[in-house]
């Protein structure tokens, strides 16, 4: 072994320093009783199944294993970033901790409760169902990637994260955003056959273009998404404290230099899996209000049953999303109270509102919903 000692960054700990000690470099196989073990090892002409052989070759993998564990943290390269975004937490962290494990509780239990009535009754194995039963999944999933490191971070002295970690939430986080504008389309496209071709609607929506369009909801965001976090995993970070509570497209402003590439590439993301979406919906739902106004009172009543959760469901996860943008655009010009806000809100709002809307507007799920709160009081 070998100091290598040259004052270089330190990026193992939270935010970067220079390492008072020494970094350790492993020389080829060590000194020469070890190249010599290793050689004898390697040229022996031995049995391989008699007991030194055996020993010999245990001894090895245990050097080898040694020499890995020793320069795994210098070969992993970890950087650690810090979340600045929580206002007082050392005040009020049991406050924050408790407020936000009832949420994550409450999203849950009320996205599963509507998620399995969909599943159990047959009767609402229908493709707008499904459509809604993958998009509270999807709910839950969402949660799931923030609530658990939020949760940790309230009770820890420190709130930090891996790079690569923090890369990986900002991935999942925007990915599954992605795809509940593309289920909300889906369902548009659902709504649009089923009311304005109404006779064509088993031909159209089969089972096998229910589940591709599924399938497509949720890998077409993710390769999208994918690239920005590819690109993201290859900059240089110079930048060691984050200005939010999770990762986020924030993570450009850690980044060396800015990169034009990826800003680009985000607004072509943020048009393709978010913009194009929405204009489709709005596409489809004017085609289906003047087919509604054209026809009698039983579309019509059809069209508002149907389609007013998903537009209540969308206005809402689109004025979250221009939040999230605002957050990013302009977090050096806001306080942090506000930004902390506006970033409980996101995660918070949509997640809880999708049951309600669903659970109390959509008659058939309704109508379950109210059968089990009727059996359980009965028990």
């Amino acid at each position: 072994m070998s100091p290598d000692c040259e004052g270089q960054p330190f990026i193992g700990q939270s935010g970067p320093g220079v390492l008072a000690g020494c970094s350790w470099s492993l020389e080829v196989c060590g000194s020469d009783r070890e190249r010599g073990f290793i050689l004898d090892l390697f040229t022996n002409k031995e049995d391989v199944s008699s007991p030194t052989h055996c020993f010999k070759a245990i001894s090895l993998s245990h050097f080898f294993i040694s020499v890995f564990v020793t320069t795994l943290p210098t070969a992993m390269n970890v950087t650690y970033i810090t979340l600045d975004g929580h206002v007082e937490i050392e005040k009020y962290r049991y406050v924050y901790f408790i407020f936000m494990f009832t949420s994550y509780v409450l999203i849950l239990s009320s996205n599963s409760t509507v998620f399995c009535l969909i599943v159990i009754h047959r009767n609402l194995h229908e493709p707008m169902y499904v459509f809604i039963a993958a998009l509270l999944m999807n709910s839950m999933l969402f949660s799931t990637v923030v609530y658990p490191k939020l949760l940790i971070d309230f009770i820890s002295e420190k709130q930090i994260i891996t790079y690569e970690a923090c890369i990986f939430q900002g991935f999942l986080f925007y990915s599954l955003s992605g795809s509940e504008f593309l289920l909300l389309a889906a369902m548009a496209y659902d709504r649009y056959v089923s009311i304005c071709k109404p006779l064509q609607y088993p031909t159209i929506m089969r089972k096998r273009k229910v589940t591709v369009l599924l399938v497509l909801s949720w890998f077409v965001p993710a390769c999208h998404v994918a690239v920005t976090t590819v690109l993201f995993a290859h900059s240089n970070v110079c930048s060691f404290t984050l200005k939010g509570i999770f990762c986020n497209n924030s993570v450009n402003y850690l980044l060396c230099v800015a990169s034009k590439a990826i800003v680009i590439y985000c607004v072509v993301v943020l048009f393709n899996i978010s913009l194009l979406p929405m204009f489709f919906i709005l596409f489809t739902y004017t085609m289906i209000l003047i087919v509604a106004c054209r026809s009698g009172g039983d579309v019509k009543k059809k069209a508002a049953q149907t389609c007013l959760p998903h537009l209540l469901v969308l206005i809402n996860y689109s004025c979250l999303l221009t939040c999230d943008m605002i957050i990013i655009r302009l977090q050096s010009d806001t306080s942090t109270t506000l930004r902390f806000i506006m970033t409980l809100q996101i995660i918070m709002y949509n997640p809880l509102f999708n049951p309600v809307i669903y659970g109390l507007k959509v008659g058939e799920i309704y109508k379950q919903l109210k059968r089990l709160l009727c059996h359980t009081r009965g028990k």
